[in-house]
């Protein structure tokens, strides 16, 4: 690497509070994995779509709530900010598939009076779910 580009990587390392470049590395290599190109589409992922919108839009508000309700398996919970006198906020916990996902995050990004919409994702291992999560649950309450 350029001198100049590892003085501003130990730079940034410093200021994010990391005690050395590997660290920093293997985290900057997981978000890039994390990013929309490096998931599959039939990926299980877990994450949010957050978005800003403005609740005096005609029938806006309905739209989101009729299109969430056919995405009910998908979403976990939501929650509503009200940012200021016509301006929501409401931020979407959602898991699935990242095809599904990515396909509500689009229609909700383009309905009118939508001004911000954004999916982010990590990846699910499915390993911590299924009938062992299940057995050992039941497990628990004998």
């Amino acid at each position: 690497m350029p001198e100049e580009l590892i003085k501003r990587f130990d730079q940034y390392i410093t200021e994010q509070g990391y005690t050395n470049r590997s660290e920093a590395i293997r985290d900057l290599v997981r978000k890039v994995l994390l990013e929309p190109g490096g998931l599959k589409a039939d990926q299980l992922v877990a994450g949010t779509i957050v978005m800003v919108y403005d609740h005096h839009a005609a029938d806006l508000p309905l739209q989101l709530i009729e299109l969430q309700h056919h995405y009910h398996h998908d979403i976990i919970s939501t929650m509503h900010v009200h940012l200021n006198h016509d301006q929501c906020l409401e931020i979407i916990v959602v898991r699935g598939l990242l095809s599904k996902l990515r396909e509500l995050q689009h229609k909700i990004q383009v309905q009118k009076g939508v001004l911000y919409a954004e999916l982010s994702v990590t990846y699910l291992d499915e390993r911590g779910t299924g009938q062992d999560h299940a057995d050992a649950a039941e497990h628990h309450h004998k």
